[in-house]
């Protein structure tokens, strides 16, 4: 027999170290100053960039904006660390996200050596990190995505305004290549004739060019600008407009909902609890006396809310009045 009692607990699990980690550098990326101060950092990073491109700048401060491109360097893959260990416990969503992907890879690529080495690729590359701003700020975010989910509808209005453009710089150079060789010499100069004319810039001196040579040349104006400038555009304008709809669609979706007030859950009950609980015997006559209770209060609502009645007297019975007695005759014959 066992003389030590037994335990009436067990001790606390301790949580795992990674989850531990990921929950404090989650708190640390979700607060509103971190992501202000990448937002600070990113357009000091701009700006150390645009001043690079004055010479007598970048020639007196070059010690000091080399030192300052080094720290913002430090400072962004220390935003990355972090941002990397708030994802410890799920390493997988970190790479689902693709703006993580996005700033990983401008980030790393800074310590490849190729990329240093080379001062055209760094700068670009540093360049990039300004579009790191779309991160921080929603609308813009949602531009971006819009651009991108639109890509195909664009390479799609790119192909048919190609074939466009091909079949009326043939026609033009038929027609127009001897009296114009200048815009319509060649097929590359009739399509690039053609794509400035298709803004609308110039138009009038095209028409009266063409005019000179034929009068069936406003029905060939007449009908690219309609199919290139006013079709086409419009359908460009349509697949964007869409592709913005479903942008914002998504970061709907993913944008975190308002807080909501809590509704407390009942704890459910066990099992043992349950067939241990004693069941209550109800009370008939206590029973009644409520429902008795209940049917009265319910008579007297119903009562307040009909409208009074109209009460009617019955007609009073008529008096019957005796009529006069006549008097006696007393006088004889």
């Amino acid at each position: 027999m066992n003389d030590h009692p037994a335990p009436t607990g067990a001790a606390p699990r301790r949580r795992p170290l990674h989850h531990v980690l990921a929950r404090r550098a989650r708190a640390l990326t979700e607060a509103r100053w971190f992501a202000l101060s990448v937002f600070v950092l990113i357009i000091v990073n701009a700006a150390l960039l645009g001043a690079e491109t004055y010479s007598g700048l970048a020639r007196d401060w070059h010690h000091w904006l080399h030192l300052a491109e080094h720290l913002c360097l430090a400072a962004f893959t220390v935003e990355i660390a972090v941002r990397a260990c708030a994802h410890a416990d799920r390493p997988r969503d970190f790479f689902r996200d693709p703006w993580n992907l996005f700033d990983l890879a401008v980030v790393a690529c800074a310590f490849l050596p190729l990329v240093r080495e080379n001062t055209t690729v760094l700068r670009l590359l540093r360049l990039a990190r300004v579009l790191r701003t779309a991160r921080f700020l929603p609308q813009l975010r949602i531009v971006i995505v819009a651009v991108a989910r639109s890509l195909p509808g664009t390479v799609s209005f790119l192909l048919v305004g190609t074939l466009l453009l091909y079949v009326y710089a043939m026609v033009g150079w038929v027609f127009f290549g001897e009296a114009n060789p200048g815009q319509y010499g060649s097929l590359g100069r009739a399509a690039l004739t053609l794509f400035l004319l298709m803004t609308l810039d110039g138009l009038g001196d095209a028409v009266h060019a063409g005019l000179e040579v034929s009068r069936w040349s406003i029905l060939y104006y007449a009908s690219y600008v309609l199919i290139a400038s006013f079709v086409l555009v419009n359908v460009l304008i349509g697949v964007v407009i869409s592709s913005l709809e479903e942008a914002r669609e998504l970061e709907r979706e993913h944008s975190p909902a308002p807080d909501t007030p809590s509704v407390p859950v009942p704890m459910p009950v066990p099992a043992q609890a349950q067939a241990q609980a004693p069941v209550p015997v109800p009370n008939p006559e206590v029973d009644l006396r409520t429902r008795i209770a209940v049917a009265r209060r319910a008579l007297d609502d119903l009562e307040a809310v009909l409208p009074p009645l109209l009460v009617t007297h019955p007609p009073e019975p008529p008096v019957l009045t005796p009529a006069p007695a006549s008097a006696p005759d007393t006088a004889h014959p």
